[in-house]
């Protein structure tokens, strides 16, 4: 209790010689402000960069962890025999999130001329799976498959040969089908990472037969994916396997991991972390270069007041506490601005828009590690910036310091 009390009114005094010697410390607090604003805007800035990273890598490859089972050898097994044994083992094993990806022609009627366009064919769960960012409209719904238009999502060229219609008004796109025509609704326009030229749309499997005239042969058979548990990820792959073999004959598929996880031992965003570690020290050592400046001329003017402390019979121990604390105190108060200043940073809309470019759907809160960060490297700045100070206030003679 004692040692609280004495720590609790070395904290008090330490703050009332702050705001006494306010002006000479301004610049100091100023300084190590903008470093721990700095350095946890790194940090935070970081996740909103590893967390775009992270979600690029899963609209590519999925999310951890995404089984992927495609046809191999030279016989390939029909599509319902696949699809029979596929959801028997959905089935057996509870895998709630699934979907069959393939890709066919999509004869479509712009304004100026029919274009021949690949579209993708999924299930619903595909966007779960792999984070399908929908910028305008929704994603396909369970019963989107009974309607009698076929519902059909597009990116952004897409839409923009149609007249960029408004979505509520159900806007509508001619498909060829041989000598027919069917008519598809746009429900949704893809948010797209690049300016791509070319239209592409994205089509229920369920409407492959009434748009297309099949899945094109250009990009091989249909996959079937599902997203597992990643620790479930090994049994599941040889369990999934062998089930198909005794269904469909031995070696006619192969099950295989394609997350961006699958073959990494380690973590792949770790270039990312170390460069933004390297920075945040960088940043570190500047901002404690300058306090030791500041405290130690702040010192040398208080050098007259020490030794009329110490004659008043002050301590060694309780002059260096005092000096010390002075500088840890400025730095927690400059560390806790720096940091407020951090978190209006990151979490401005404009800042997180153009990190991530409109593509980051889990927008991830400002780091709790950033604020911790910035606290404790203003607190260790400021322990290691007073103790040069606190060494030479040590050091000065009673005598000496009182006609100084």
């Amino acid at each position: 209790m004692n040692a609280l009390a004495a720590l609790w009114g070395a904290i008090v005094e330490a703050w009332q010689e702050v705001r006494i010697h306010r002006t000479r410390v301004l610049l100091s607090l100023i300084g190590v402000g903008v470093a721990v604003c700095a350095l946890s805007s790194v940090v935070g800035l970081a996740s909103v960069v590893e967390q775009g990273m992270r979600e690029s890598s899963e609209r590519n490859g999925g999310r951890p962890a995404l089984l992927s089972v495609s046809p191999s050898g030279e016989h390939v097994p029909s599509d319902d025999r696949m699809d029979t044994a596929w959801s028997t083992i959905l089935t057996r094993h509870d895998i709630r999130f699934s979907s069959k990806v393939g890709y066919a022609e999509l004869p479509v009627q712009f304004r100026d001329g029919v274009t021949t366009l690949m579209a993708k064919t999924v299930d619903q769960s595909y966007a779960t799976m792999h984070r399908t960012v929908v910028q305008e409209g929704r994603w396909f719904r369970p019963a989107d498959s009974e309607l009698l238009a076929p519902p059909i999502i597009v990116n952004e060229e897409f839409w923009r040969r149609l007249g960029s219609p408004a979505l509520d008004a159900h806007p509508t796109a001619v498909v060829r089908k041989g000598d027919t025509k069917v008519t598809a609704v746009v429900i949704g326009v893809m948010k797209t990472p690049d300016s791509r030229d070319e239209p592409t749309a994205i089509i229920l499997n369920s409407a492959v037969d009434r748009l297309t005239g099949g899945r094109s042969a250009d990009f091989g058979p249909a996959a079937l994916e599902a997203w597992v548990p990643p620790e479930l990820a090994k049994p599941l792959t040889d369990a999934i396997s062998a089930e198909f073999d005794r269904a469909l004959g031995q070696g006619m598929v192969s099950v295989n991991r394609q997350d961006y996880l699958a073959y990494r031992d380690s973590d792949p965003l770790l270039p990312l972390k170390l460069g933004v570690g390297g920075i945040a020290v960088l940043i570190l050592l500047l901002g404690a270069l300058g306090l030791v400046n500041i405290a130690m001329v702040t010192v040398r003017h208080r050098i007259r007041e020490i030794g009329v402390r110490r004659s008043f019979g002050a301590t060694s121990a309780r002059v260096f506490f005092a000096v010390m604390m002075e500088s840890v105190v400025a730095t927690v108060v400059a560390g806790a601005a720096g940091v407020a200043l951090a978190v209006l940073v990151v979490k401005n809309p404009w800042v997180e828009e153009r990190l991530g470019d409109g593509m980051i759907a889990d927008m991830p809160p400002f780091p709790v590690e950033a604020a911790v960060i910035g606290l404790v490297a203003a607190t260790v700045v400021g322990a290691l910036a007073g103790l040069l100070p606190a060494l030479v206030a040590v050091r000065v003679k009673v005598i000496d310091a009182i006609r100084y």
